[in-house]
């Protein structure tokens, strides 16, 4: 059944600005105390479960970025992102593998890729390069 202003899936849903749907990130908020969490059914702070969907702004910066090297054809990195609402999501960070670093400065590319179905980012500065 479907209802108006619930995403289908928990983290993609309709833009309300003129993007489309894979360009917004969506996370729920607590309503009693105010905590950002992504794809939960309970707040992690009150264990309450009246919680708002919010779009997310997209930006965000890496927390931790590992590369994977298994059951896929070639190297991957999964990073964990603090998005600025306040709520960690993992995702892909596009560019080098090791290139990317904590700290590092990301926005969303897409909220949901094809295969993985997990956001990906790309890097907001460029990294820097002491040896070119």
């Amino acid at each position: 059944m479907y209802h108006p202003g619930i995403a289908l899936h928990p983290g993609v849903g309709p833009a309300t600005d003129g993007t489309s749907a894979a360009d917004t990130l969506l996370f729920q908020r607590c309503q009693w105390c105010g905590t950002a969490m992504y794809q939960r059914l309970l707040c992690p702070v009150c264990a309450g479960s009246d919680l708002r969907t919010e779009a997310s702004a997209g930006t965000g910066i890496v927390r931790h970025s590992t590369v994977i090297h298994r059951n896929t054809p070639a190297a991957r990195n999964v990073s964990l992102v603090e998005m600025a609402e306040g709520f960690t999501v993992r995702g892909r960070v596009m560019g080098p593998l090791v290139g990317i670093h904590s700290g590092d400065r990301v926005r969303l590319a897409t909220a949901q890729d094809p295969v993985r179905r997990e956001p990906v980012f790309q890097m907001v500065d460029e990294p820097f390069r002491s040896w070119s």
